[in-house]
């Protein structure tokens, strides 16, 4: 199928896409969730999670879809946490998830930690216990995650295509404006930059007898312009730059804050990820001495310092095997300390 391609601006792409069945639902349960925070007096953090698929068909058999687990997502939701904010995690429906990530994965399945203990009597049903040595661990998780749901400080969300993503994020950042500069957006989910416009799509599957494919995708708009400058002023606004090239991350991170107007790009390498990243952010424009005359000279060097950019590098220690039952270094305990530190002084600055 061959089409010629459409360029979508952020307002055109909301003009022209059916939003998701149960956008309304999650709106009004949001819209609780911000207020009953705002009135405790937390800052609120939305976490995007996971990858969007891209459907082919409107009666959906195929899609393409990226290897995104939501790992950094869900790890990061659990420090943010930890550190007092109230969590809006959106993620993709069946990604990993906050607590039960630590026994979503194959090396360490949730079912290995239970035991079936011998009935007492004859006749009796067999009772099910913790395993001996996983009762620790399993205690430490269990004892935080009953905590955040009696304060009530995490909120789910769940998305599966761009566009269940891109109607979501839009709706949650609107109703999150009202915390101003008390909101953070943490935006680490894997987005599709291409997609088959809903007008285009084949309504039923494509058939395979027809020989080779060849599918025209348009690309998905930019939509952190508009969430700075429209859906959420004054948030502070994380977005994440992945490359496969070393030597295309930092001119790519700082592209995008110049491009965007954003706080911070936090850029990683595909192999590197998970033990070193990369803060990238706009320095400040230096103060004129007062009566300093603003010569062509004085706003030039104003103008060059302006757009110059501060890069912090965050590093742990390469990953070995752990011992059994080691704790592990998660690399986003790290990125979720400096980020909370940057938001406080965000915060301080407009006081």
């Amino acid at each position: 199928m061959h089409t010629e391609p459409t360029t979508f601006s952020a307002e055109s792409y909301f003009a022209t896409q059916p939003p998701p069945p149960t956008l309304q639902h999650d709106v009004e349960k949001v819209r609780e969730f911000v207020a009953r925070q705002a009135k405790e007096g937390r800052n609120v953090v939305l976490v995007t999670s996971g990858g969007t698929t891209v459907p082919l068909e409107l009666n959906v058999v195929r899609f393409l879809d990226n290897f995104s687990a939501g790992t950094r997502g869900a790890t990061s939701a659990e420090y943010f946490l930890k550190a007092g904010y109230a969590v809006i995690f959106m993620h993709r429906q069946f990604s990993l998830q906050p607590f039960s990530r630590h026994y979503s994965h194959s090396t360490n399945p949730f079912l290995d930690f239970l035991d079936i203990d011998a009935p007492e009597s004859d006749g009796a049903t067999p009772r099910i216990s913790v395993t001996p040595n996983k009762r620790q661990d399993l205690l430490e998780v269990l004892t935080v995650y009953k905590n955040v749901h009696a304060l009530g400080t995490l909120h789910t969300l769940t998305f599966v295509t761009v566009n269940d993503y891109l109607w979501l994020l839009r709706a949650v950042s609107q109703e999150m404006s009202v915390l101003k500069r008390r909101a953070m957006f943490y935006l680490a989910a894997a987005v599709s930059d291409f997609f088959l416009p809903r007008q285009k799509m084949s309504e039923h599957k494509i058939q395979s007898g027809k020989g080779n494919l060849s599918i025209e995708m348009d690309q998905v708009p930019k939509i952190l312009k508009p969430m700075v400058d429209e859906w959420t002023p004054g948030g502070y606004i994380v977005s994440f730059k992945l490359e496969t090239d070393q030597h295309l991350l930092l001119p790519k991170a700082r592209q995008a804050i110049e491009r965007y107007g954003h706080q911070v790009v936090i850029g990683n390498d595909l192999h590197r990820r998970k033990f070193e990243v990369v803060f990238v952010s706009k320095k400040p424009s230096p103060a004129l001495p007062p009566g300093l005359e603003q010569t062509k000279e004085v706003l030039e060097h104003v103008a060059d310092a302006a757009n110059s950019f501060d890069e912090y590098w965050l590093r742990i220690d390469l990953p070995e095997p752990p011992p059994p039952g080691a704790q592990v270094k998660e690399i986003e305990e790290d990125i979720v300390h400096e980020l909370v530190k940057r938001h406080m002084e965000w915060i301080d600055n407009t006081l």
